[in-house]
């Protein structure tokens, strides 16, 4: 009973998504220019990755085709994406390649139920289909999410190591500004020290933020905007109100700079101590097995006799 439900319901969704796939429903305004901005946005950032950012990563094949059907699927049904957006501007990885491999990676698990049916009956343990397809169906739901999880932990790891490149940065630009420069000198002269893929970004926007004629501080707000940084937002909203104050300004790049340092080595201290009792806990472990490998003989030469 249970697999002629699967079955069915296996069957209902596969026409389901025939009929929506041949009669797809025709989206609204709304959708219409969302698509619209949505693909005004993607040529300027191909064009921005082109020109600043050459070790974006490729994607060929198969999955490009799947990443860029899935895109416009996206773009069609308005769904903006803003926090994988940002996750994978500050990895420097592609939506394209994201989405194609969320769709692949739970297609190939349901693949490989025809493998498992006939391993379970090589097996001697029945044909049924009903165990097989919970094993695929767990494992494609794994797959789904599995992305997701290693995009988030990779993009908080390039953000804390951003934010102590924007840390170096601020010091930098308050000595520019000590040594009597301008508010975009400073920051242009600032970006040019260092190497590394933060203050690569930093000096490629702030280049590209003179040739469009933007103001530094709305490059270094988008770019903030863009990685999901909250501080370099704070950053250039302070510029923006005080560019024209040398010696303001140069007091509040210090203030936030000593501020951020403190935050950082917080952090530090927390996940210092976190590791500690982790090395403490190991350690009580070792010490309770040495204990029981002490007392086994005798606990048993007293249970034999």
């Amino acid at each position: 009973m249970t697999g002629t439900m699967i079955a069915g319901a296996v069957v209902g969704l596969g026409l389901y998504l025939l009929v929506r796939a041949l009669f797809p429903a025709r989206p609204g305004l709304s959708a219409r220019l969302a698509t619209l901005d949505a693909a005004r946005r993607r040529d300027l950032e191909d064009a921005q990755a082109g020109r600043l950012s050459p070790t974006l990563e490729k994607v060929g094949g198969l999955r490009a085709r799947v990443g860029r059907e899935l895109v416009r699927l996206c773009e069609a049904r308005g769904w903006q994406l803003r926090s994988v957006r940002a996750d994978l501007a500050v990895t420097e990885r592609s939506l394209d390649g994201f989405l194609a491999t969320k769709f692949l990676l739970p297609a190939a698990a349901l693949l490989f139920l025809p493998v498992l049916v006939a391993y379970f009956a090589f097996l001697g343990l029945g044909v049924s289909i009903q165990a097989p397809a919970w094993i695929c169906l767990i494992f494609a739901g794994v797959f789904f999410f599995l992305p997701d999880l290693q995009l988030r932990q990779e993009a908080n790891a390039r953000r804390q190591d951003f934010r102590h490149v924007v840390g170096a940065f601020l010091d930098l630009v308050s000595m520019n500004l000590s040594g009597g420069r301008g508010v975009p000198e400073a920051l242009m002269t600032a970006s040019t020290v260092g190497e590394g893929w933060g203050m690569h970004r930093l000096r490629d926007t702030l280049a590209n933020a003179r040739i469009t004629g933007q103001t530094p501080w709305q490059a270094l707000g988008r770019l903030g905007d863009e990685l999901g940084v909250t501080e370099l937002k704070d950053l250039a909203g302070a510029l923006s109100l005080v560019a024209d104050d040398g010696a303001q300004i140069r007091k509040s790049l210090a203030a936030r700079a000593a501020s951020m340092r403190s935050r950082q080595l917080s952090d530090l201290e927390g996940k210092a101590g976190e590791r500690s009792q982790s090395m403490m806990i190991a350690q009580l472990m070792f010490c309770l097995a040495f204990l029981v490998f002490l007392v086994f003989p005798a606990l048993m030469r007293m249970l034999e006799s």
